[in-house]
C-alpha cells in the first residue's frame, strides 16, 4: 500500500497488507466529515481503517499547526496500550521517527513535528490540558457518561479537531445517540458507517459464532445492531429448553463448581458441573436447521443454596459443607470479585478469607479459587449467559435442575431490565432476585466469554 505524507514518503511495510475492498469502508475512508462513526460489527476492519491507519496518514499529513497532536483512546490505558501501541509502532518504520517512543507515556513521536498518543479514559481528564487535531473514540458505548461532551470535545475546540467514534455497540447506549445524530446530519459535520462482520469473515466463522452466541448477543456483535434490550435479562431461558432433571449424572471424581453472590437475605450459593453429554431424554428444538452435537456437551446446575434471611458467608459454606462436603474431586469457586460489601465482610474481613477458612479443612489441596481481580462489566456477563442458555439456532449449553435447585430456576425466569436502560439489570424490582443467576453468570463470563474482558484474563485471586 503506498501511503504519502507531505514529503511524498512511501512506507513499505508488512502490516500495511491489503485490504478487500468493501464500498461503506472505502466512502468511510475518503470521507472528509469532521467526526465519524463506525458501529460496525467484531473483527470487521474499523479499527484497521478508522483507528490505526487513518490517525498515522493523519499524523505524516499533519495541519494547520506545526506541531499535529493526535490520540488513540480506549476506556482504560490498558486497553488502549493492548489495542493500538504495539501495532502503531510496528506500523511505522522508525526511520520515520524522529525519536524513540516513550513507553511510559505511550506517545510516538514523527517527523517534522508529530505526535500520537495512546490514552486510556478511565480518568476523561487526561485529554484536557492541551489542543488536539485529531482523536478516536475506541469502544466508545464503555466509556464514562460525559466523556465526550465534557472532556473530548472542548480539547478539539481549539484547532478545530476531528474524531472518529468506533465500537460494537452496547445496546442503545451513547452510541447509539450519536449514531443518529451522525445520519441525521446534513451539514456534513457528522457521518456515520455501517457494515456486517459476515462482509468481511469468512462464512465459516459467522457460523461458528451463531452456534456459540445468542440471537440478540450476535445482533450487536456481529452485525453491529443496537438491539434494543427489555423485558427479561435472560430472555431465551425456559422451562422446555434449559430444566431437566441431571442430578443423577452427578459424578463426585470431577470437578465440583461453587458459585458465590454476596448478600444477607438471600444468603445463596449455586453448585454447578460441567457434563460431556445430554441426559436420556431431553430433546431441544427438534425442528432446527442445525443439528444438536450431544457430545459437546453443557453447563449443568445441579444444586443450590438458599438462606432466605438472616444469612452470612459462613452460613451458606456451612451448607455447602453439609450437601457436598464428600465431593472427591477438585472444588473450584467463582464469584462476585469485590468479596461483599454487607454482611460477615463488614465484621470479620474478606469474604473470601472466610470462605477460604471454612472450605479449605473440608476439602484440603482440592480446592481452588478462580475470581478474577475486577468483575467483568454487567452487560458482559448477562450477554454470556444468554449465549449459553440459547445460541442463534435454539441449542442450549445450559440447564438446571428443578427438583434440586428450584429457586435457580425462579431467578433466571424473573430478573428483569431496567426500563428505559441499554440493558441494565433491575436490582430493585424484586429484591430477592438476581443473585442466584449473578453467581452463575461470574462462572460464565470467565470460562465461556462472549468477549476477553479486561484485568481476569490470567490474574486470579489465588
Amino acid at each position: 500500500m503506498r501511503l504519502v505524507s507531505d514529503n511524498e514518503m512511501v512506507i513499505r511495510n508488512p502490516y500495511w497488507y491489503p485490504l478487500r475492498y468493501h464500498p461503506v469502508q472505502s466512502r468511510g475512508w475518503l470521507s472528509q466529515a469532521r467526526f465519524r462513526m463506525s458501529p460496525a460489527g467484531r473483527r470487521s476492519g474499523k479499527t484497521e481503517i478508522f483507528g490505526k491507519r487513518s490517525l498515522i496518514l493523519k499524523a505524516f499529513k499533519g495541519g494547520r499547526f506545526d506541531d499535529w497532536r493526535g490520540f488513540a483512546a480506549a476506556p482504560t490505558r490498558d486497553q488502549a496500550k493492548r489495542i493500538y501501541w504495539s501495532d502503531l509502532k510496528k506500523m511505522i518504520p522508525k526511520k520515520l521517527m524522529r525519536k524513540q517512543p516513550s513507553e511510559s507515556k505511550l506517545v510516538l513521536y514523527l517527523w517534522p513535528n508529530s505526535e500520537i498518543h495512546v490514552l486510556g479514559l478511565d480518568r476523561p481528564e487526561r485529554v484536557e490540558g492541551s489542543p488536539w487535531d485529531h482523536g478516536i473514540l475506541d469502544e466508545f458505548d464503555n466509556m464514562k457518561e460525559g466523556t465526550w461532551e465534557e472532556h473530548v470535545r472542548p480539547a478539539l475546540s481549539d484547532r478545530n479537531g476531528t474524531c472518529d467514534f468506533i465500537g460494537v455497540p452496547e445496546g442503545r447506549g451513547k452510541m447509539y445517540d450519536l449514531w443518529k445524530k451522525a445520519l441525521a446530519d446534513d451539514t456534513g459535520v457528522w457521518e456515520g458507517f455501517h457494515w456486517k462482520s459476515s462482509d468481511i469473515l469468512p462464512a465459516s466463522e459467522i457460523e461458528q459464532a451463531k452456534k456459540d452466541l445468542d440471537e440478540l448477543v450476535f445482533q450487536q456483535e456481529y452485525e453491529g445492531s443496537f438491539v434494543s434490550f427489555s423485558g427479561r435479562c435472560y430472555y431465551n431461558f425456559s422451562e422446555k429448553n434449559n430444566v431437566h432433571k441431571i442430578r443423577h449424572l452427578y459424578d463426585p471424581n470431577n470437578t465440583l463448581i461453587i458459585c458465590f453472590d454476596f448478600n444477607v437475605s438471600p444468603g445463596i450459593a449455586v453448585i454447578a458441573q460441567e457434563f460431556t453429554r445430554y441426559p436420556i431424554g431431553y430433546k431441544i428444538n427438534e425442528d432446527i436447521a442445525v443439528p444438536l452435537n450431544r457430545k459437546r456437551g453443557f453447563t449443568g446446575v445441579i444444586g443450590e443454596v438458599y438462606i432466605p434471611r438472616g444469612s452470612n458467608t459462613i452460613r451458606v459454606c456451612k451448607k455447602v459443607i453439609e450437601d457436598w462436603g464428600e465431593h472427591k474431586g477438585k472444588v473450584v469457586l467463582y464469584g462476585d470479585s469485590t468479596g461483599g460489601a454487607t454482611g460477615s465482610a463488614k465484621v470479620m474481613g474478606s469474604d473470601w478469607d472466610l470462605i477460604e477458612k471454612e472450605l479449605k479443612p473440608i476439602f484440603g489441596n482440592r480446592l481452588r479459587f478462580n475470581i478474577p481481580l475486577a468483575n467483568p462489566k454487567e452487560r458482559v456477563r448477562v450477554n454470556a449467559v444468554n449465549s449459553r442458555i440459547s445460541n442463534v439456532h435454539g441449542q442450549s449449553f445450559f440447564i438446571v435442575d428443578g427438583k434440586y435447585a428450584p429457586k435457580t430456576v425462579i431467578d433466571f425466569e424473573g430478573v428483569r431490565i431496567l426500563k428505559g436502560s441499554a440493558g441494565e439489570i433491575d436490582k430493585k424490582k424484586d429484591p430477592k432476585l438476581t443473585h442466584l443467576s449473578d453467581s452463575v453468570g461470574y462462572y460464565i463470563a470467565k470460562m465461556f466469554p462472549v468477549r476477553e474482558y479486561l484485568k481476569n484474563k490470567t490474574q486470579y485471586w489465588k
